[in-house]
Order: C-alpha cells, then structure tokens, then sequence
C-alpha cells in the first residue's frame, strides 16, 4: 500500500475500499462499518486491502 493509499483508508474507509474494488458487497459493508463506528470500517478497510 502506498503512503496516501494508507493516509486515505485512515481518513475515509469507504474511499480507500472504492478505490482499490470500486462499488460493491466490500464497499458496502465497509460503509455500515464506518457508519456504526470509524474504528471497524478502518480495521475493514486494512483487511480488506491487502487481499
């Protein structure tokens, strides 16, 4: 992951997830995530990025 690929998925979950797969199942639970807390849709966001 690059330096603002990170600095984005701190400060954005969902934008980081969009940009690394773009709409769907994995941006969508991100969203929820980030919606019922920042903490799980950043700990999502990691995850799932570096699949």
């Amino acid at each position: 992951m690059s330096v603002l690929n990170i600095l984005i998925t701190i400060l954005l979950p969902p934008l980081g997830v969009f940009l690394k797969h773009g709409l769907g199942g994995k941006f969508l639970i991100n969203l929820i995530l980030t919606l019922l807390g920042w903490l799980p849709g950043v700990i999502h966001a990691f995850y799932i990025n570096q699949e």
